[in-house]
């Protein structure tokens, strides 16, 4: 079981088991402190700056930069953002927005862009600033959403740079990303543990 200790700069674990130290990193940054809402995993190598705004039941994991020094991030309730993924924004000109139960994959960049509602992002995506991907879409593994592109709801697109593919039935689309989105909200679950089970 792990509890937290440590000031408001870091957010530190102490296992009772083992006594381990771990650590995400959360830095307050030009009068912004992150927020992180209840039920929410951080892996401890997860970097959190500045203006950030992290939504309940999410699952922050291994290598993830949420770099809120520039610009806000908003990330809604029920998101997972998979290992090594990073979220950061253009100075004053755009912001990131994540919309309840999306999954962000490995390696994916976003960069200034809104994800709707239940929208899932393929492991080692990028999507550039004021790209908008609409609620219950897909975008497929390796593409590149180049900046303002709007990415229909509950459509696939694929590519660099990223195209429609085709359009999938919205309830359809949402459901299966939802499901994505609970089965990462339970893998976090067995690290919370401490345990791994």
């Amino acid at each position: 079981m792990f509890r937290p200790v440590g000031n408001s700069k870091y957010f530190t674990y102490l296992c009772a088991t083992y006594k381990q130290v771990i650590m995400a990193l959360i830095k307050p940054l030009r009068g912004f402190t992150p927020v992180i809402g209840e039920n929410t995993f951080l892996a401890e190598n997860a970097v959190i700056i500045g203006d950030v705004v992290i939504g309940e039941g999410c699952s922050i994991w291994y290598g993830v930069v949420l770099r809120g020094d520039v610009n806000s991030i908003r990330i809604g309730n029920g998101v997972n953002i998979q290992d090594g993924s990073v979220l950061h924004t253009l100075y004053e000109k755009s912001t990131v927005e994540i919309g309840d139960d999306v999954s962000i994959g490995h390696n994916v960049t976003i960069h200034g862009a809104k994800i709707c509602n239940s929208a899932l992002v393929g492991m080692g995506a990028v999507v550039l600033d004021h790209a908008v991907v609409g609620e219950g879409a897909i975008v497929a593994a390796g593409s590149v959403v180049l900046a303002r592109t709007q990415v229909e709801a509950g459509s696939i697109y694929a590519g660099a740079p990223a195209r429609f593919v085709k359009k999938v039935a919205p309830e359809q689309a949402s459901e299966i990303n939802r499901k994505i989105a609970r089965n990462y909200h339970m893998y976090a679950s067995w690290y919370e543990n401490g345990d791994g089970q």
